[in-house]
């Protein structure tokens, strides 16, 4: 009898710049993997002059776009399928640079991404080719956001006069382009999502290609593993009143939220983030409201916590693990003067003072000096930028002195905050090394940061 445990589902994007073939890729996994009912396949069909059915892949994404286009800039949809070997999860990211705040959201929860290139767009003939400056950017981006596994796939191959030659100049300008940023390519495979080359199946001797199809590759991918090894911290998102336990020893209320770190066991001792107040864990809850075992909830479930006391916690507090450092607040200090702070000496928790990588999101450039509301778990703090560092000329790969940051661009700025925050780099976890700022004024998401230090 097989031990062997079912691979848990992947979670992946696709992106790069606009018109390379996202849409028709997605649409090519769904059909040859049998993911598409038979009515929506006729609805996409349509007959040609000689009498040839053909499929208009892309229309199976078409809704997803229509919906961007509309408006909405920061939720993402996704489409399932499945095969013999897995399950997946695809977000189509948009390949417009006004819509990089999309490809944003959908790569900080991603396994992987799926980087498409249009050959044709390219000098493929000569050797020294320069890629287009969104398929740069979005690589950084997912680099940035901690996307376990990159695959850059070549399409429209079919498309040029010599495959086997353009396949070749593209590999090497990737080549370049990653050593120069110390990206790890997991592979770079030719494809043509229109005709099906080596999107599900291999097709031999295609581009001078003899490796796996793209399919093979994300069935084998490793999905993100959960930051288990950082002490505990939970986020607290929700505050149910009054509990149906009959022990009334425990704490009549319960602490929903979802474990960021670490891990969550009964008999565990906490602390409140700002507040500080101790407390011991008397029963973990998982998301079904079942009392959990012995060996707890790690990272990345969802859990309900009641404590032996009651304490005043709120939305936006944390409860962590008792070892960690003690909470540095400044709760006395004037907000008008809190650019002047000095930086804590633990560096998690308690941080007023964060240098950070950005990605400017907002229409309106980067304001030094301007008050953003900064979110972190489900707290909100006010932010300002002190300092912007560096932007990264995203054409010459080069790091550039600025004093503001417009629409898409990534830099390194630094952040002085109204109020601490239990935050760590986002090299060690990504939900504590995150946030977002958001205009005061607009409401509108401004940017998306990651914490280095």
């Amino acid at each position: 009898m097989s031990t062997d445990q079912p691979k848990a589902a992947l979670r992946f994007i696709t992106c790069g710049s606009v018109d390379d073939g996202k849409s028709t890729l997605i649409g090519r996994l769904l059909v040859d993997s049998k993911s598409v009912l038979q009515d929506q396949l006729a609805g996409i069909t349509r007959h040609s002059a000689a009498s040839k059915e053909e499929i208009d892949l892309a229309q199976l994404t078409d809704g997803l776009a229509a919906e961007r286009e509309q408006g909405i800039t920061i939720d993402v949809a996704w489409r399932y399928f499945s095969t013999a070997a897995r399950k997946f999860i695809i977000g189509d990211a948009p390949g417009h640079e006004q819509y990089t705040r999309n490809m944003v959201t959908a790569a900080s929860n991603a396994d992987a991404a799926v980087v498409l290139i249009d050959a044709t767009k390219l000098d493929w003939q000569n050797p020294a080719l320069q890629l287009l400056p969104q398929t740069k950017r979005h690589s950084l981006l997912a680099h940035l956001l901690r996307v376990p596994s990159l695959i850059f796939a070549v399409n429209k191959l079919d498309a040029v006069a010599d495959p086997a030659q353009a396949f070749a100049n593209i590999r090497a300008a990737l080549q370049r382009f990653t050593d120069a940023e110390g990206l790890q390519p997991t592979a770079i495979v030719p494809i043509s999502a229109l005709k099906g080359y080596n999107v599900v199946d291999t097709e031999p001797g295609f581009a001078g290609y003899d490796g796996p199809a793209l399919l093979p590759l994300l069935e084998a991918l490793p999905t993100t593993p959960a930051d288990t090894t950082l002490p505990l911290a939970l986020p607290v998102q929700w505050v149910e009143k009054f509990s149906s336990s009959a022990d009334t020893s425990k704490s009549r209320r319960i602490f929903w939220g979802r474990v960021a770190t670490g891990r969550l066991q009964a008999g565990q001792e906490v602390r409140v983030f700002p507040s500080g107040q101790a407390a011991r864990v008397v029963e973990v809850l998982d998301h079904a409201r079942q009392p959990v075992g012995a060996t707890g909830l790690h990272a990345g479930t969802s859990a309900g916590v009641a404590l032996d006391r009651e304490l005043d916690i709120s939305r936006g507090d944390w409860l962590l693990a008792a070892e960690a450092p003690a909470a540095t607040t400044g709760a006395d200090d004037d907000f008008d003067d809190f650019d002047t702070l000095a930086a804590p000496a633990h560096a998690w928790p308690g941080r007023r003072e964060i240098t950070a990588t950005i990605a400017w999101m907002d229409d309106e450039p980067a304001a030094l000096g301007r008050v953003y509301w900064a979110l972190h778990g489900h707290r909100w703090v006010k932010a300002k930028i002190r300092r912007i560092v560096q932007r990264l000329n995203i054409h010459t790969l080069e790091r550039e002195a600025a004093e503001t940051l417009e629409p898409n661009a990534l830099g390194t700025v630094e952040l002085v905050l109204q109020e601490a925050i239990p935050a760590a780099p986002f090299g060690q976890s990504r939900s504590l090394g995150a946030l977002i700022l958001v205009d005061t004024a607009s409401h509108k998401t401004a940017a998306a940061v990651l914490v280095n230090h």
